[in-house]
């Protein structure tokens, strides 16, 4: 076997009304390199190279693992290195990336055995839902869940072309504050109002008129949502804040990323100031924050092996 590198993209879930559901894949890779090895050896780069284990723990290595498993094959020694350019616990999805590079990279070690609907199954079982793994294997906007069995499904959704030519700007900013997705979840109340259902129904479809027409109106209206950014947004100091001074500064919308701490502006290319005015929100509350400035990408994961690249599909799972 040659060496294998896959790539896997960042991803934003929960966009505004769409909670637990909608996704999309933005331009910040991590790369996980595999090759033939007398023993296994882990080595990781880049965001979290101090703190990720380098051994049999590594959430890659368990993912490339857990595919051998499931095909009941011998698990091959490899020497893997992931280069990580997502920073980890951030809204981005990394746990998921982590997760769908090394199941990717063991699939195609395979010769593709699984399908993709059989890799979303196997990555939303490590991590509990598949609002991330969705858009970091389709790529683009994707919306996700689970059918009436239980099996993960996940779907693209049309979105303008010139928002992944240029037109639309996501600046993203990551505040210096710890905030688990066990805590964000534990902060949303068990039941929703009919009226807040409502709501976040009627704006989700303005939303995704808005990404398929590359309305900017839009958008901001259908980015509003009363699920789950009124609970998440007050444990993250200074998130508020730095959403509206995004707005302020030209962004259309705003919105948590994941469950948080970081949150995403959408923006025009000339809109040059959001990223700072989001950082100086944070900063009003005495709260640090990197800034990176992104654009959505159409393309969810692949590899390359000798001049091949992976194949993917618009559809995974229940329709």
């Amino acid at each position: 076997m040659p060496t294998l590198r896959v790539h896997v993209p960042a991803t934003t879930a929960n966009l505004g009304p769409g909670f637990d559901v909608l996704g999309l894949a933005l331009d910040l890779w991590n790369t996980v390199t595999v090759r033939p090895s007398p023993a296994l050896r882990v080595s990781v780069a880049g965001e979290g190279a101090s703190s990720l284990p380098a051994d049999a723990r590594n959430r890659v290595w368990q993912a490339f693992e857990a595919v051998f498993a499931r095909v009941r094959a011998p698990i091959p020694t490899v020497a893997m290195h992931c280069e990580n350019r997502i920073p980890l616990s951030s809204g981005l999805g990394s746990s998921a990336a982590a997760a769908l590079a090394g199941a990717w990279a063991a699939n195609v070690w395979l010769g593709e055995p699984l399908s993709q609907a059989e890799l979303l199954a196997l990555v939303t079982e490590m991590e509990g839902h598949p609002d991330n793994a969705a858009p970091a294997l389709l790529g683009g906007l994707t919306a996700a869940g689970l059918d009436a069995d239980g099996r993960p499904w996940a779907r693209s959704l049309p979105m303008a072309e010139a928002w992944y030519t240029g037109e639309l700007v996501v600046w993203y900013a990551l505040p210096d504050v710890a905030l688990s997705t066990e805590a964000a979840r534990a902060a949303l109340p068990k039941q929703v109002a009919l009226a807040d259902a409502v709501f976040n129904l009627s704006r989700a479809v303005l939303l995704l008129e808005a990404f398929r027409q590359g309305d900017p109106g839009l958008l901001a209206q259908g980015m509003d949502d009363r699920w789950h950014q009124p609970y998440r947004l007050p444990l993250i100091p200074g998130a508020t804040e730095a959403l509206r001074r995004a707005r302020e500064a030209g962004a259309w919308a705003g919105a948590l990323s994941g469950a948080g701490p970081g949150v995403v502006a959408f923006a025009s290319p000339e809109a040059t100031g959001v990223g700072e005015a989001m950082r100086q929100g944070f900063a009003s509350r005495g709260i640090a924050a990197r800034l990176w400035r992104l654009r959505p990408t159409p393309r969810g994961v692949w590899h390359e092996r000798e001049g091949t690249v992976g194949r993917r599909q618009s559809v995974v799972g229940s329709r």
